[in-house]
């Protein structure tokens, strides 16, 4: 299916590796250009180089307004517009209430109010060419995780705004939705599991409990949904927040019947 993104302009935080590649890589096999807003040099400069023309890095510290509004003017200037702009970057820091308020404070910052940065920043362009917004979420905005106060908050504030902001955009066209994994097969993941006691037990434990195919959700997947929520296939679509996990957040895991029927 031509999802209709030829030469549209997106920008992915968080681009350089995991959700954020797989996203990049599916908008750009669409047609799209995209440009990568990561503070890894190394892994952003190589992943563009590997995407070739299409695809732009520019090192960003999403935590700082001018370096956000600076990444924005360069892609301004290279690719003359912004259509799209994913809020991807994030990390489930471990912040908890066993930490400090400053811990609190940095994890907000570090994984809520880029969103908020960005969207502004990016508001006027988007405007003109009625373009869209898709946040990432998380699937701990809606089950709680124990032990992740900072990144939950932060999470559950991503819901929030992508229905805030499909309201206040409306009138401009601009669409805002929210995609919601739970358990992703991406470096990061493989990085937290190779840090328990028992990994492989601990993943199978974990997928027996996704019931479509129990199986982690791979990062193309969450990507194809994302470049789907931003083409014109989903042109009166805004507000809405879609789970893509397999079935793991929302259906009874204790009711879940494994059978080959």
């Amino acid at each position: 299916m031509d999802l209709g993104l030829s030469e549209k302009v997106a920008i992915v935080s968080g681009g350089a590796r995991g959700i954020g590649e797989a996203i990049a890589r599916s908008l750009i096999e669409e047609g799209a250009r995209v440009a990568i807003f990561d503070k890894n040099e190394s892994l952003g400069s190589a992943l563009a180089n590997e995407l070739g023309e299409s695809a732009l890095f520019v090192q960003t510290d999403l935590t700082d307004e001018q370096s956000c509004q600076q990444a924005i003017d360069t892609v301004l200037s290279g690719f003359g517009r912004i259509d799209i702009l994913i809020n991807n970057a994030s990390t489930n820091d471990g912040v908890n209430l066993n930490g400090t308020v400053d811990a609190f404070r940095a994890s907000i910052e570090n994984n809520l109010v880029h969103y908020f940065t960005l969207s502004r920043a990016c508001k006027e362009s988007l405007t003109e060419n009625q373009g869209c917004i898709v946040n990432i979420g998380s699937k701990v905005s809606v089950t709680g995780q124990g032990g992740s106060s900072g990144y939950v908050a932060s999470k559950g504030a991503t819901m929030s705004l992508t229905r805030e902001w499909a309201l206040e955009l409306a009138h401009t066209s601009v669409r805002v939705n929210c995609v919601i994994p739970a358990e992703v097969d991406t470096p990061q993941y493989e990085e937290w599991l190779q840090g328990v006691d028992n990994p492989e037990a601990t993943l199978k434990k974990i997928t027996s409990l996704i019931p479509l195919g129990q199986r982690r959700t791979t990062c193309a997947e969450v990507a194809d949904t994302v470049a789907f929520l931003a083409s014109p296939k989903a042109s009166h679509t805004t507000g809405q927040i879609l789970f893509v996990d397999g079935g793991y957040t929302h259906l009874d895991k204790a009711n879940v019947m494994l059978s080959d029927d």
